[in-house]
């Protein structure tokens, strides 16, 4: 099982950070179609405030890292996205609790882990047209290929083609949460903008896994 080390997490989570900014206009621009338009103004607002303070973050371990961003992302990221992607780091990081390093099982869990939290803060299901849609599958993906000895390349180049897959396949369903659910059958024929997030921040953390600090 391939460890990954703290600097691994400072990648995914900035490559996540950078992206949300990176794409404020393509995400608004999909939750305008069914949506009030605010998701990647929110979203790049939010992470813009993570890159700013990028330095000035406690990296005890990764959980108490982790915890810090996500008490950013809760306070500075509006609309429901804020309360929604903040509990997803919240969740992960009691995963990681006074971890240096973490195991790709323990990956698997934090995403679980996040997903619940989701869940339970969105009162939101599998095929609500959310987010979820594509972090599921995706997570199933990882577990699967780590079981079948994959590299972390392979793992992380597997997720982002399901998770791209995934949300491709929101386009069919109708919301059911969020104010996209209130568009009733209108809101089938685009994707959810959060999948399409998912999927857009796994490819390019795909493209550069293999330039991250400290890779091999």
């Amino acid at each position: 099982m391939t460890t990954q080390s703290f600097s691994d997490t400072e990648f995914v989570v900035r490559t996540i950070a950078q992206t949300a900014v990176d794409n404020e206009k393509e995400f608004g621009d999909l939750d305008s179609v069914v949506g009030d338009g605010d998701f990647g103004f929110s979203l790049a607002r939010g992470f813009e405030i993570v890159l700013a303070d990028w330095d000035s973050y406690d990296r005890t371990n990764i959980g108490v890292f982790l915890q810090k961003i996500a008490m950013v992302i809760t306070g500075r990221i509006g609309g429901t996205s804020g309360p929604i992607w903040g509990t997803a780091f919240l969740r992960a990081a009691t995963v990681t609790k006074g971890r240096d390093e973490i195991t790709g099982t323990d990956a698997v869990a934090m995403l679980r882990a996040a997903m619940d939290g989701i869940k339970a803060r969105g009162n939101a299901e599998l095929g609500d047209k959310t987010l979820l849609d594509a972090l599921a599958p995706m997570t199933d993906t990882i577990e699967e290929k780590l079981a079948a000895g994959a590299s972390s390349d392979e793992v992380v180049a597997a997720a982002a083609a399901t998770a791209r897959t995934a949300a491709d396949a929101t386009v069919s369903m109708q919301a059911r949460r969020g104010r996209a659910a209130y568009t009733g059958e209108r809101s089938i024929g685009s994707p959810d903008p959060g999948a399409v997030a998912v999927a857009v921040i796994l490819e390019r953390l795909a493209s550069e896994w293999g330039s991250r600090p400290g890779a091999s």
